[in-house]
């Protein structure tokens, strides 16, 4: 057996504006979508950057639904752009919440964090260094146990 993609699915309350905020925050391309004629979206797919993320309303008669709000979320979508600054910025003036303001990390990476508005969970970051797996272990056991971890 051979794999040929892994594609991440992500369902949300409100699919149209999902579509609209997404292609506005991450300017990616909407590739297609098929629309139910009460205006449900059974499917959508976008395009970032060679990678496809498919989306769809909730269906909950297929035991799908949107994140519940404030709870915590089993996944993360982590995004890497040339300027994750300015794209949590566009999110949180698009209405997401942030998690976590962008900062330098030991592994490499300006990242920061963020809710979109339909509850998934965003991590956009951008390189600072490149780094063996080697270092970045060093770096994340003197972090550990210089904050007595």
């Amino acid at each position: 057996m051979a794999i040929h993609e892994l594609f991440a699915y992500i369902h949300v309350k409100d699919a149209e504006k999902a579509l609209a905020f997404y292609t506005s925050v991450f300017g990616v391309t909407e590739k297609f979508r098929l629309t139910e004629p009460s205006g449900r979206i059974g499917h959508a797919e976008l395009e970032f950057g060679g990678t496809t993320l498919m989306l769809s309303d909730e269906f909950p008669e297929c035991g799908t639904g949107a994140p519940a709000k404030g709870t915590p979320v089993s996944v993360t979508l982590h995004l890497h752009v040339d300027d994750c600054d300015a794209v949590i910025a566009r999110a949180l003036q698009a209405g997401a919440t942030l998690e976590m303001a962008a900062q330098d990390q030991f592994y490499g990476e300006r990242s920061g964090s963020f809710r979109d508005p339909f509850g998934h969970r965003w991590s956009v970051g951008h390189s600072i260094e490149t780094l063996t797996p080697e270092e970045m272990q060093r770096r994340y056991t003197a972090l550990l146990e210089s904050s007595g971890a």
